[in-house]
């Protein structure tokens, strides 16, 4: 194993887009983590004397209508954002890893039923379903977060059923079948652990389109809402004020556009590393 980790390690270390990506989400994750330590002023403190001031030496991002400090504000809803993303992808994958190793492993019709529910749930738009969805819930970021959630679980099935319908028949589970394994440690002994290098991929993926599903809600007015900062209806300030305020809009566009360029690299990085493919040149 530390043979194997070590091999990813040093392959996905030359790829400098992967670098890149990876040095851009551990930034995030220390910003995350140290928001409420570092941040000058705190994320909710109202200062009517200082309202939509420009970026300057006080406040480095500048003040938004209700004189709150943007970089304040932007420091923790890297949190909220990040918080978002990686419980709703750790629920989806879930999801999809049992009903895809379900469906992989007995087809017949398991695997028809399952596949016809995935159909299902590909023929709606996920963002309008989750829109509809959160309508009936109510807007929080745990709804958010469910909902997300059970979702997008659909790509990480299909993913799974593919790997566990390549590997089912080799001789490894053909062995282990014979000594009288059962179906669960065949399932997730034998099979799972082989069938992952996809999913990290989609899951890394996934976190990308989260953050940007959880921006796009909260601009709605149907995600985090105010007073809690959210990178989202941030910018929902900023559109109102475009014109006299642009740091409004420009900065939590910004952070975005980092944050989900940050893990397309880095599971672009992981895709390229576990290819085996790329890995015999």
């Amino acid at each position: 194993m530390a043979t194997v980790f070590g091999d990813f390690s040093r392959r996905l270390a030359k790829n400098k887009m992967a670098m890149v990506g990876l040095v851009v989400v551990v930034a995030l994750f220390v910003v995350a983590l140290s928001a409420r330590y570092v941040s000058p002023y705190p994320p909710d403190d109202i200062d009517t004397s200082q309202i939509l001031m420009p970026p300057d030496l006080a406040h480095w991002l500048g003040t938004d209508v209700l004189g709150r400090d943007v970089f304040s504000r932007l420091l923790h809803g890297a949190g909220v954002s990040l918080s978002v993303g990686f419980v709703a992808v750790g629920i989806s994958t879930m999801i999809g890893v049992v009903l895809g190793a379900m469906s992989g492993y007995y087809g017949g019709a398991v695997d028809r039923i399952i596949m016809r529910f995935v159909d299902v749930m590909l023929c709606f738009p996920s963002f309008f379903l989750i829109l509809a969805v959160i309508a009936f819930v109510g807007p929080s970021i745990w709804n958010i977060m469910a909902v997300i959630g059970v979702t997008s679980w659909m790509g990480v099935c299909r993913l799974v059923r593919a790997e566990f319908l390549s590997i089912r028949e080799r001789d490894f589970v053909l062995a282990a079948r014979s000594q009288g394994a059962g179906d669960l440690r065949i399932i997730f002994i034998h099979i799972l652990p082989n069938s992952m290098a996809p999913v990290l991929v989609a899951a890394t993926l996934g976190v990308a389109a989260a953050v940007l599903v959880e921006s796009g809600l909260s601009f709605l007015g149907l995600g985090v809402q105010p007073p809690d900062p959210s990178w989202g209806n941030m910018l929902t300030e900023g559109k109102d004020n475009i014109e006299i305020a642009w740091w409004l809009s420009v900065f939590p566009g910004m952070a975005i556009l980092i944050t989900v360029l940050g893990y397309n690299l880095l599971g672009e990085g992981i895709r390229d590393t576990l290819d085996p493919r790329l890995r015999q040149r």
